[in-house]
């Protein structure tokens, strides 16, 4: 699978890792997705914040160690909670090949969000 030209435009500023990562599950991907967020600013932050989509301002998008990909199944996005699971066992097959430690956003306690992967902040301090 080859990430589009606004999905690459969206992968600027992110942790050499994380854009690594990526770019190797897009390449053992069988499934088709797209970069919605990549490096986020403080003022996009809040606003996430506000309408409840974030729970915090501190947020790893805000220094590159964080993305949202979404599914695309044929021409359409889509936001089936099973899609999202078979995504992150691409995601942390690539991250494990890359001998990249990564975090979904699906296995949170609360607030589970299937489209986040992050670098863990154990590993990766901001």
């Amino acid at each position: 699978m080859i990430l589009d030209n606004k999905s690459l435009l969206k992968l600027d500023g992110l942790h050499e890792h994380l854009l690594a990562v990526v770019g190797h599950a897009a390449e053992i991907s069988d499934m088709n997705f797209i970069v919605t967020e990549g490096v986020r600013t403080e003022k996009r932050q809040a606003e996430l914040f506000a309408a409840g989509a974030s729970q915090t301002m501190n947020s790893r998008h805000l220094t590159g160690h964080a993305v949202d990909l979404a599914v695309k199944v044929g021409k359409e996005v889509r936001w089936d909670w099973p899609l999202y699971g078979q995504l992150n066992t691409i995601m942390q097959e690539a991250a494990s090949q890359m001998g990249v430690k990564l975090e979904w956003g699906g296995n949170w306690k609360s607030f589970k969000d299937g489209p986040h992967w992050q670098l863990p902040w154990e590993d990766y301090p901001a």
